[in-house]
């Protein structure tokens, strides 16, 4: 098995080169960092935060009991940020930044990805820059014996490193994307959440009842 994945390597880097091989480590490092980050985010609660939105609603209403009881039933990452809030903690400075050491246990790997999006074209692109050389270099070896193929077969081999970068680079660039919308959702979230915690009423809290003239419409 071990042989067998070594001639395979063998083969790619003599089809491609080493910037291929290289390609090829950063893809599957990429593909271990998102596999991880989509195990994370299940495992946080990402996105599942019913339980926690129920309290928040109840905290709202002025249901304290009810509010209380809906907490303890979430699993959201953010459950000790809201119990912390509705323990009497009205710093909504020190709450945030607890919500936020949280989003950045969630976005470690961002950068990485974020490095691999960007970098990875520009790997392919040196892949083929250095094909092109070698193919001119056994052109002109060739002196007036010249054969197309030999330029032919240089060039569609260097552009192979270039769509290999490009391969690595596009679905890491939408996966990011799709993890930062993730995150950027799940901070207006918890700012909404402690926003309404600390100030029932004024959050979550546009459609109730106006009050006006002393009598409650509602």
């Amino acid at each position: 098995m071990i042989g067998a994945v070594i001639e395979l390597l063998r083969r790619v880097a003599d089809l491609g080169g080493p910037v291929v091989l290289i390609l090829i480590g950063i893809s599957v490092l990429t593909v271990a960092v998102v596999l991880y980050k989509l195990w994370q985010f299940a495992a946080s609660g990402v996105g599942r935060h019913r339980a926690l939105s129920e309290a928040v609603a109840h905290w709202d209403r002025g249901e304290r009991a009810r509010a209380r009881a809906a907490l303890e039933r979430s699993r959201s990452y953010l459950r000790p940020v809201l119990d912390l809030a509705m323990s009497g903690q009205t710093d909504s400075e020190r709450l945030e930044a607890e919500a936020e050491a949280r989003f950045a246990r969630l976005e470690r790997g961002f950068r990485l990805l974020d490095s691999v999006a960007q970098l990875s074209p520009l790997l392919g692109l040196f892949g083929t820059v250095l094909g092109m050389i070698a193919a001119f270099q056994a052109l002109q070896a060739a002196g007036t014996q010249v054969d197309p193929s030999i330029l032919a077969g240089g060039i569609w081999v260097a552009l192979l490193t270039t769509a290999v970068g490009l391969a690595v680079a596009m679905p890491t660039a939408l996966i990011l994307s799709w993890f930062e919308s993730r995150m950027e959702a799940e901070r207006v979230l918890a700012e909404t959440a402690i926003h309404t915690v600390l100030a029932p009423g004024n959050a979550l809290g546009e459609d109730r009842p106006v009050v006006s003239g002393g009598r409650d419409h509602g």
